[in-house]
């Protein structure tokens, strides 16, 4: 059994969040550029043209991209061979997240609780954190930091049966058309599909840091993406709502099983910063 030191975890993360507020990963880059040359309408295209030069400055300036620094979520895959010492994975986590905001001068966005006082806990912890148990021997971190803007245009149902693919397609447009320019178009969308109303709303945000451009492996849910993808982008929002043929960068459908009786459905909307990384300890 291997053994590692939560030491590393923490270093890890405290990199992980600084860089991905202020580092634009090349295959949004390549994207975000993509959009701004095939942008039909002039207002679009000005409104691409500054989200690019936006994330140009921040990296050559190591500033981050947005004043909304997010709230940190973890996806944490443990191996089930790996032995981690020195204290809890959670701790570890939070530490990493409390350091390297604190080093990198990131906002603080969390309140200690969501409805009576909301005191801002003044280090960006706790943050939200999702552990699975796979085989190995490896822990796998996905640290993303979730703006709010894209966060509060989110939302899960659960639909009937009969309504099918059709009604998955209708509720989904429904909710980009309902967000408009709030989640800072051109979004990444993030659809979930089946277990319970929690598992869809989870398989969602999933999506949402799958890497730009990735397939689902099914190609029946692959070519449901593409159509999705078309879907939203003739809704005519455009970049930051200006208007235009660019409304998404791309749609992203992760799915589970499911009761005969349902179809939960939960779509999870990511703003055009795209604030999420990957490491392997």
């Amino acid at each position: 059994m291997r053994t590692l030191e939560l030491q590393h975890v923490t270093q890890e993360v405290r990199r992980l969040v600084q860089s991905i507020n202020v580092h634009t990963a090349e295959p949004t880059m390549a994207r975000l550029v993509q959009i701004l040359e095939r942008e039909p309408s002039p207002s679009g295209r000005e409104a691409m043209r500054q989200i690019v030069a936006n994330r140009q400055i921040a990296s050559a300036r190591q500033v981050p991209m947005c004043q909304d620094t997010g709230m940190v979520v973890v996806f944490a895959e443990v191996g089930q061979d790996l032995r981690l010492s020195g204290g809890s994975l959670r701790d570890a986590v939070a530490a990493g997240v409390r350091e390297g905001y604190a080093e990198g001068y990131l906002r603080n966005s969390v309140v200690e609780e969501p409805l009576f006082e909301r005191r801002n806990t003044g280090d960006n912890t706790p943050p939200v954190i999702h552990v699975d148990l796979v085989p190995g021997d490896r822990l796998r971190l996905v640290v993303a930091a979730k703006g709010f803007g894209a966060e509060n245009m989110s939302w899960a149902k659960v639909l009937r049966p009969a309504e099918g693919v059709e009604g998955v397609k209708r509720e989904v447009v429904r909710c980009v058309e309902e967000a408009g320019p709030n989640a800072c178009p051109p979004v990444v969308v993030g659809v979930g599909l089946g277990g319970t109303l929690e598992v869809a709303a989870l398989l969602a945000k999933k999506a949402v840091v799958r890497p730009m451009g990735s397939r689902n492996p099914d190609s029946r849910y692959a070519a449901l993406e593409l159509e999705l993808l078309d879907l939203v982008n003739a809704t005519g929002i455009g970049p930051q709502g200006w208007g235009g043929a660019n409304t998404a960068m791309d749609v992203r459908i992760e799915h589970y099983p499911t009761h005969i009786a349902a179809i939960p459905l939960a779509v999870n909307l990511d703003c055009h910063l795209c604030r999420h990384a990957e490491a392997i300890l």
